[in-house]
Formats: structure tokens, C-alpha cells, sequence
């Protein structure tokens, strides 16, 4: 019994390694796998760089012919209801280059802008209790935007105002 014992256990033992035959193409197959999917892993990696299409230059032309258009609508005017206090009187659109409550002060600013040649006047808004400067009057709004926006050199607070008599 003891060669019955011996002769299966190495039966056993023949087919157990028959069956775990090592076969090298199974290994090289696997390595080829893994192989692909680390550089398939690696390209997904790396960032996609794009070069931009060549584009020939704009060759710039000169302006040969220039239109100004002023939208007049969009220029800001305030309407207040004002009394003249001295000059020589005013139309529809003025300048104003200060606003003062005490009437010496506002006078004095009237003085410079005189002495500097503008046509300056001092007129009050009753209901705000305020001088008002005025550096030029016009009876359109363009011109006073135009004498606006010049005087805003010297003074940048100037404002147009619309005298609702």
C-alpha cells in the first residue's frame, strides 16, 4: 500500500506541474499590454500644444478724411430755477465753474474769471440757498458743452446748467 501511496502522490505531483507549466509567450504578452497602456497613460499626460495659424500683417492705412459726431443727448445738464445777482444776463445753457454759500466768495471767483476774459456773472438758486459762478452763457447746447469741456482745463467741476425761467 505504500507503493500505492508513493506511485499517486507523484501522479499528482506529475500533473500539477504539468499544469503549471510556465509558457514564456504568456509573460511577453503581458508585457506588451502594460507596455501600451503606460504609453498610452503618458501621452494623455503631456499637454496638447496648438500652434496658431501664420497670419500675414494688416498694413495700416492713414486717415485721409475725419468726421466728429457729438450726440448732444448724452450731454449732462442740470435745470435749476436761478436769479441774476450781477453781470450782464443770461440764456438758456451756462457754464457753471463754482457753487458757494456765501455771496463774497462767489464774487471773488467772478473777479478772477473776468480778469482771466471770460464774460463771468453770479446769479442764486433761491431754493438751495447757493451762488452759482457762471463762466459763459450760450443759447444752444452745443456751444456750451464746447465751452465746457474748454474751461474744463482750468476748472474740472464745470457743469452746464439750464436756467428754467
Amino acid at each position: 500500500m505504500k507503493k500505492y501511496t508513493v506511485l499517486c502522490a507523484g501522479l499528482c505531483l506529475a500533473l500539477a506541474m504539468t499544469s503549471c507549466k510556465t509558457n514564456e509567450s504568456a509573460y511577453k504578452k503581458a508585457y506588451e499590454k502594460a507596455k501600451q497602456y503606460d504609453t498610452a497613460q503618458q501621452q494623455a499626460a503631456q499637454p496638447v500644444v496648438e500652434t496658431a495659424p501664420v497670419v500675414a500683417p494688416v498694413e495700416a492705412k492713414p486717415a485721409t478724411e475725419t468726421q466728429v459726431v457729438d450726440n448732444l443727448d448724452n450731454v449732462s445738464v442740470r435745470q435749476e430755477s436761478v436769479s441774476l445777482i450781477s453781470g450782464s444776463g443770461l440764456k438758456a445753457f451756462s457754464v457753471v465753474v463754482g457753487s458757494f454759500g456765501v455771496r463774497a466768495n462767489a464774487e471773488g471767483l467772478m473777479q478772477r474769471l473776468k480778469n482771466a476774459g471770460y464774460d463771468a456773472q453770479v446769479v442764486k438758486n433761491n431754493e438751495k440757498n447757493m451762488y452759482r459762478v457762471i463762466a459763459s452763457t450760450f443759447a444752444d447746447k452745443a456751444a456750451a458743452a464746447a465751452s465746457r469741456d474748454q474751461i474744463r482745463a482750468s476748472y474740472p467741476d464745470a457743469w452746464l446748467l439750464y436756467n428754467a425761467r
